[in-house]
Formats: C-alpha cells, sequence, structure tokens
C-alpha cells in the first residue's frame, strides 16, 4: 500500500476506517486499498475517491459489503458503473492482477449530476457510458489506460467539473441529516431525526427518497448495524449493544445483524477473531 499511497496527494488524503466491510483485515491482507479527499470545487458532491489494486491473487477474492446510503461510480477492467443505494449487502471479486478506482458521492451529491430523483438509481448499477453518452465512454477508456492512480482520479474530476454540478441546499440539508444519523448512535427513530430537521416524518421521507435515494428508517438502521459489527469486532456484550442502539431486545438486533450481513453477530466475531 505505501507505493500506491505516495502516488497521491498527501495533502489530500482522508480517513480510511472500513465500517461496511463485512471482514476489513483479511481484505486488506488481499489487496491495497488507499482514499483521497476531493477537490475543493467538488467537496460539496463527492465525499472521496477510492482505489484498490491486487496482485497475482492465487484464488478470487470476495470483498463483502454492508453498504450505505450513498451513489458509488466505479471504474475497472471489467465492469464500469454506477450504483444506487443497494438495500442488501454486496461484494467485489478480484482475480489476478487489476485495480478499480471509485467515487464516493455524498448523500445527495450525485442528484445534480443524475438530473433527477436519486431513489430511480436505488438497487441498480447503470452503466457509466449509457447514463453519460456523450463523455463516459472517453472517461472509462482514459481510466483504464492511466497506470497512476493520483492521474486516474484527476481524470475523474475533470469529468465531474465539465458536468456543471450546482449548489442544491437541500442536497446540503441531506447530506447533513445522513451525517447526523450516522455520528449520533442516540437516534434510532425516523421521528426523532424529523425533529432534529425541523421537518415533518413525511416531508423527512421526500427529501430522503429525492436526495439520498432510500428513506430515513434505511439509513438509520444500516447505519446502526455498521456501529454493531464494529462494536462485535471489539467484542462488546450483545444484551448491552442492543439496548444502546435502540433494538428492542437483543434476539431483534441478531434478526437485524444476520438478514445484513449474512451470519449472526457471534460467527462473525469469530470471523474476524481468526483475521
Amino acid at each position: 500500500m505505501a507505493d500506491m499511497m505516495s502516488r497521491l496527494p498527501r495533502a489530500r488524503l482522508v480517513e480510511t476506517r472500513q465500517r461496511g466491510w463485512v471482514n476489513p483485515y483479511a481484505g486488506l491482507a488481499a489487496f491495497d486499498f488507499a482514499r483521497q479527499a476531493p477537490s475543493p470545487e467538488l467537496a460539496a458532491y463527492v465525499a472521496h475517491f477510492w482505489v484498490v489494486t491486487w496482485t497475482d491473487l492465487a484464488e478470487p477474492y470476495e470483498q463483502r459489503i454492508l453498504s450505505h446510503p450513498t451513489v458509488n461510480m466505479t471504474i475497472a477492467q471489467d465492469f464500469h458503473r454506477i450504483a444506487g443505494v443497494i438495500d442488501g449487502g454486496f461484494s467485489y471479486t478480484m482475480r489476478g492482477t487489476g485495480r478499480a478506482l471509485g467515487t464516493r458521492f455524498r448523500p445527495g451529491g450525485f442528484r445534480t449530476f443524475l438530473g433527477g430523483p436519486v431513489s430511480e438509481l436505488t438497487g441498480r448499477f447503470a452503466e457509466i457510458g449509457e447514463m453519460f453518452p456523450a463523455t463516459g465512454p472517453a472517461l472509462v477508456e482514459g481510466v483504464l489506460a492511466e497506470p497512476d492512480p493520483g492521474t486516474a482520479i484527476a481524470l475523474v474530476e475533470a469529468f465531474l467539473r465539465a458536468l456543471g454540478p450546482a449548489p442544491d441546499p437541500p442536497a446540503k440539508e441531506a447530506a447533513a441529516l445522513v451525517g447526523l444519523a450516522e455520528d449520533d448512535v442516540t437516534v434510532t427513530r425516523v421521528d426523532e431525526l424529523a425533529a432534529r430537521a425541523g421537518r415533518s416524518v413525511r416531508s423527512l421521507q421526500r427529501l430522503f427518497r429525492d436526495y439520498v435515494g432510500i428513506g430515513p428508517k434505511w439509513v438509520i438502521r444500516r447505519f446502526r448495524l455498521h456501529e454493531a459489527a464494529e462494536r462485535v469486532r471489539q467484542g462488546l456484550d450483545l444484551a448491552t449493544l442492543a439496548a444502546e442502539l435502540g433494538y428492542t431486545d437483543q434476539a431483534h438486533l441478531t434478526r437485524d445483524f444476520t438478514a445484513a450481513v449474512g451470519m449472526p453477530p457471534a460467527a462473525y466475531a469469530r470471523l474476524n477473531a481468526r483475521a
């Protein structure tokens, strides 16, 4: 990873907490991962860029992801697509040698590029060239041909700036509310988030569907599951965790966790203990 990190502008590196990765520690042994913050002109729309590289994998490696309430644009050799919010989990499978370059948009940040409700993309993968036929194919070709990740990211930034993103106050509000739901573990219900926003529940739901792509209940619950996964890895007692995160009981947390992650908390703890 040191070589790849050295080729990204150090002043713009961001933190690399792996929330949402089902087995982050094993993954970091299989590939190199780095993030880069966007330029100031795109900071209102893009959360960060990410680059994953892997070399001479003896066997295919699958990294499962517990998705975030964000839109991602990813360019790799075998796919180049824009992903809306994915309700369940999804995975990347790496084989041989390769690189994937991703753009994670801020919640609400992709709406200016889409020109319509982000819910139109929810649960979908759209080809970059089909969504942006005039300039998308050239972007994909340029990124795949560029060996330096920093230069490849600059190509993506130029592409996004050329699309002419416009400031949108509701997008900024949506991003702030999603950030609040992520950072404040005491927010466990939609009516609580609506009250903090000074909106009715219905108004908050409309804002989230239009700008985030999915409802506030899903957003709150997903972030609580991210928190649960992190705390389970740290060995926190499930009954205590369930109470802190607003679940009715330990069984409720276990059901939600198993449905989203694909295994119960105890099995998840054992998986990460071996990593």
